[in-house]
């Protein structure tokens, strides 16, 4: 099984990130859940989502506190959040930034390996607004080998219809093809 926490903030996408992932799984035949975590906030606060995913029936029915992976779709949160609590032994951190991997270290402290793709970039490019739900989830089955394009295709048509569905996919596909990890 791998677990998977994302990390954003109020109406950028994580929890459809997590919910769409979740999808993508089930669809190929995988076990999944996914489920947030936030209270009355209002949109722009801090958001955390939560995503399993396994080849046998997962049992498990609360939050992620020792992920795999940590997913951080908008990297302001990472100076209020402690992203990295709980983060197992040669996890994975994605991290939406354009800088230097380096740079990200000596600002937070981080010590576990790191991928990172400038999603905000590419959400405008392609989509136009500052949403980089499936910009980062084009990361995410990139580095973990969740999903393909080719797999996700159906949830986002069924989440975003035929008017936005491509665009999602294409910046799924950005992302997939550009993320840069260590190692």
């Amino acid at each position: 099984m791998i677990e998977i926490r994302f990390h954003g903030r109020g109406g950028q996408g994580a929890v459809t990130s997590a919910e769409l992932m979740a999808q993508t799984a089930i669809g190929s035949g995988k076990y999944a859940q996914a489920f947030p975590s936030f209270g009355p906030e209002r949109r722009g606060a801090p958001v955390t989502a939560f995503l399993r995913i396994s080849d046998e029936p997962i049992r498990i029915r609360e939050k992620v506190y020792n992920p795999d992976v940590v997913v951080v779709l908008d990297p302001s949160v990472m100076s209020v959040t402690k992203v990295d609590a709980g983060l197992k032994d040669g996890g994975l951190m994605i991290i939406n930034s354009a800088h230097p991997v380096e740079s990200i270290r000596q600002q937070h402290g981080f010590t576990q390996k790191i991928a990172t793709i400038d999603a905000l970039t590419i959400a405008l490019e392609v989509l136009r607004v500052p949403i980089t739900n499936t910009v980062m989830m084009g990361a995410l089955s990139k580095a973990c080998g969740v999903a393909t394009p080719d797999q996700v295709r159906e949830p986002l048509m069924n989440r975003f219809g035929p008017a936005l569905a491509p665009k999602n996919q294409e910046a799924f596909e950005r992302a997939y093809n550009s993320i840069k990890a260590e190692g």
